[in-house]
């Protein structure tokens, strides 16, 4: 389970923003065109978006419509989660189909802080969390982490370096977060812990060689006792919680969230660690089930997962500036051959296409056209 862990952190790491994102308008332009490299025909077509449901998803949609010339079929469920099962509807309606995914989080320029977005409609342009569906999922965890940080607590006893843990910590049966105990207790040898005294709610044991490595020992207090705080590593925990009888697709973040979720709770960034998990999850779950379904057989296929960031606008703009952070991409050709395109590797191809359009919509014109029509059927 350790080395599970382990992996969990460096995939995590593994999504890098710097010198990956695209500003919307040139992705939307460069996605159409790369799909046209691939041979997919101007006027057929028809891509679907698997977005959250928040207001500020709009704009993503808007640029996908001006550049493929058609409105974006819907795969998405709040949170950032993909409607697999509309598969079927999706390629039913188009000749070559495009998915684009994506979680989103919030960010303010100002401070460099992300997973806050100021909403324009409010009264006040109050500034809330993005996404608060993720917010939602891991309030609970954060809940139960805070408690952990201020209650392993580090101090001295008789020239021993001792950590002391509340009993509520030491009860492994429950849900909550679970301490690695032979990662934080010294053991003699023999398979028991070097347990020292106990107090009317906690614990004291000698430290382990790898908290003493990690904290150094200056962490520890000459007098008094000291919070382990921010200092609690994410390898040293695991959260256990029954997600049995919980809705599903609707609850699928969680699931989606939960083996990582020491690393976001512990993330300088939670809401934006968490969206980036979420997206590795989706990717990986929708693309199978791609390969395995028999709903775009014999189309032209293209999907690609990634993260949008939503900078808060200003009164005067309607809608955010959002970047698009790609992860990976899927393709498939009317044979059904497919190959996985990782995040170095569809940032490359997109980079390699021109920022125009030519085939692009003119919407302006367009709902001028339609309102003409209306008006000569009236």
């Amino acid at each position: 389970m350790y080395f599970a862990c382990t992996d969990i952190g460096k995939e995590l790491q593994g999504f890098q923003l710097q010198g990956m994102s695209f500003p919307y308008s040139g992705f939307a332009a460069r996605l159409y065109n790369y799909c046209r490299s691939l041979g997919f025909e101007p006027g057929k077509i028809l891509p679907s978006r698997a977005f959250c449901s928040d207001e500020n998803q709009g704009y993503p949609i808007i640029l996908l419509t001006k550049h493929f010339g058609a409105f974006p079929f819907n795969h998405g469920r709040v949170g950032g989660i993909v409607a697999i099962d509309r598969h079927g509807p999706h390629a039913h309606h188009g000749q070559d189909l495009v998915i684009v995914h994506a979680s989103h989080v919030g960010f303010d320029p100002h401070t460099g802080r992300y997973g806050v977005y100021c909403r324009v409609h409010t009264e006040h342009m109050e500034a809330t969390s993005a996404c608060g569906k993720i917010e939602h999922v891991l309030a609970w965890y954060q809940q139960h982490y805070a408690f952990a940080q201020e209650n392993i607590r580090l101090h001295r006893h008789e020239g021993e370096l001792l950590v002391t843990i509340d009993n509520a910590l030491l009860e492994n049966s429950r849900e909550g977060l679970v301490l690695h105990l032979d990662r934080l207790i010294a053991g003699d040898g023999k398979g028991r812990v070097r347990y020292r005294y106990s107090s009317s709610t906690a614990k004291s044991y000698v430290a382990s060689q790898e908290l003493r490595a990690t904290l150094g020992d200056t962490a520890w207090p000459e007098t008094g006792h000291q919070a382990i705080g921010s200092d609690l590593q994410p390898q040293w925990f695991h959260f256990q919680r029954s997600l049995a009888g919980q809705a599903v697709p609707e609850d699928r973040l969680e699931a989606n969230l939960l083996p990582a979720m020491p690393w976001i709770v512990a993330s300088p960034s939670p809401l934006l660690t968490a969206a980036q998990a979420n997206v590795q999850v989706e990717f990986d779950r929708t693309y199978r089930s791609l390969i395995t379904s028999d709903a775009y057989r014999g189309k032209r296929l293209l999907f690609v997962s990634g993260l949008h960031i939503d900078l808060s606008p200003s009164a005067y703009q309607a809608f955010p500036v959002t970047q698009f952070v790609p992860w990976a991409a899927f393709v498939q050709d009317r044979k059904g051959s497919g190959f996985v395109l990782d995040q170095p590797q569809i940032v490359a191809r997109l980079q390699e296409q021109a920022e125009t359009n030519p085939d692009e919509l003119h919407l302006e014109q367009s709902i001028a056209a339609m309102t003409e029509a209306e008006k000569q059927l009236s």
